[in-house]
């Protein structure tokens, strides 16, 4: 008979592009005991977990929740609910994340018309609005907030407004910035909007927020067709996660009580107070890794705080250096991904992993590393670059 081993996984210092850290209380949550989907005690988890997501989110908007699923599933859900057949559809593409939701928005049936630019660099505002001045009847404009591939955040304040000039709904992918910088919904004219749970909320994987307009809603109800997808169809969720109750599918109940516990986390520490612990440990990173002469790949005025790139200098093995951080120091960076892949390395210090100590502990073991192939480096010059930037914050 097969013996399998008791699980134990390592307790790594998360520092790549998701998941990122979870705080004690967030995984204690987890152990709370398992109720029925239906049972009096979880419809109020529900409810509390609708208002710190319109907290989150700075929005009103009634349908605000998490589905079920991972990031993705909050895509499909924004996507299969608001495209029918032939819809002309706009997004924005300049990372795997814009790539995938173009790809989905097609085997959805509609006629994308992609607005492409340079990896590293923003979609200008200027081209998705001439593409949208292009179309008889454009149904959504879609944009990556903060592109997890590059580390470049997308100018989207007036994006809602445009759209609607057009007649369009804008829907926008969070997934990387829920929790770690403003997400205004209400204010930006945002119409759908989905993130994750296990970066800037600091949850482990597993539920995706969403959230819809009212003028969204409108336009689910004017469907000409059922929503393609069974499992994301809108019309048949909001009536389990409203009063009515209806059951639709079972929620994974310990996964709702995991975000609650670190929504309340957020709640209490605060959204501009964590905002800025964000940008404070940003730009100390930042300031590191260019006194080791590293060069920073996202376009400069648009970078993530919560989601560095970095180019992976000449002569380094990038896989290797990822494997010493790993071995050496117990923590996971992220590798780059298409045209990116083996040119750059992707830092996060999302929600509970933007910390401090984490800042220092990457640019000393980098240091280490690029060191250990030969990359001269002034020793400790990291550090104090580093140090600078705290005390000038």
């Amino acid at each position: 008979m097969n013996s399998y081993p008791e699980l134990q996984p390592a307790a790594r210092v998360l520092l790549g592009p998701g998941p990122s850290n979870v705080h004690p209380r967030v995984m204690r949550a987890l152990l709370s005991p398992v109720v029925g989907h239906l049972d009096p005690d979880f419809l109020r988890v529900m409810e509390d977990i609708k208002k710190l997501l319109r907290l989150v989110f700075q929005t009103s908007n009634e349908i605000t929740f998490p589905v079920s699923g991972t990031g993705s599933a909050g895509m499909e859900t924004a996507l299969a609910n608001l495209i029918e057949d032939g819809d002309e559809v706009v997004i924005g593409a300049n990372g795997v994340f814009g790539d995938r939701a173009a790809d989905a928005a097609e085997r959805l049936g509609a006629k994308v018309h992609r607005v492409e630019a340079e990896w590293g660099r923003i979609v200008e505002p200027e081209r998705l609005e001439a593409a949208l001045k292009a179309l008889r009847k454009p149904k959504l404009l879609l944009v990556v907030h903060a592109e997890t591939s590059t580390g470049v955040l997308q100018p989207v304040s007036e994006l809602g407004r445009m759209a609607h000039r057009y007649g369009a709904l804008f829907a926008m992918d969070a997934v990387t910035s829920l929790g770690c910088l403003p997400v205004e919904i209400d204010k930006w004219e945002v119409d759908a909007c989905y993130s994750c749970t296990q970066k800037g909320i600091g949850a482990p994987p597993g539920l995706a927020p969403v959230t819809f307009s009212t003028r969204a809603m409108e336009a689910v109800r004017a469907r000409k067709a059922k929503c393609r997808s069974w499992y994301f169809d809108l019309a048949m969720i909001e009536r389990y996660w409203g009063a009515d109750r209806l059951y639709h599918h079972t929620a994974p109940i310990t996964m709702n009580y995991a975000l609650y516990e670190a929504l309340r986390l957020i709640a209490e520490e605060g959204l501009e107070p964590r905002f800025k612990r964000h940008l404070e440990n940003s730009a100390a990173l930042k300031a590191g890794l260019l006194a080791m002469g590293l060069e920073l790949a996202a376009q400069e005025g648009y970078r993530l705080p919560q989601l560095t790139a970095v180019r992976v200098p000449d002569r380094i093995d990038d896989a290797k250096v990822r494997a010493d951080l790993l071995r050496l120091f117990n923590t996971e960076v992220g590798a780059g991904l298409g045209p990116f892949k083996g040119k750059v390395w992707r830092i996060g210090l999302m929600g509970e992993s933007s910390r401090r100590a984490n800042v220092m502990l990457i640019l000393s073991a980098l240091e280490s590393a690029l060191t250990a192939q030969g990359m001269e480096i002034a020793r400790g010059a990291a550090l104090l670059a580093a140090d600078r930037a705290y005390n000038d914050a």
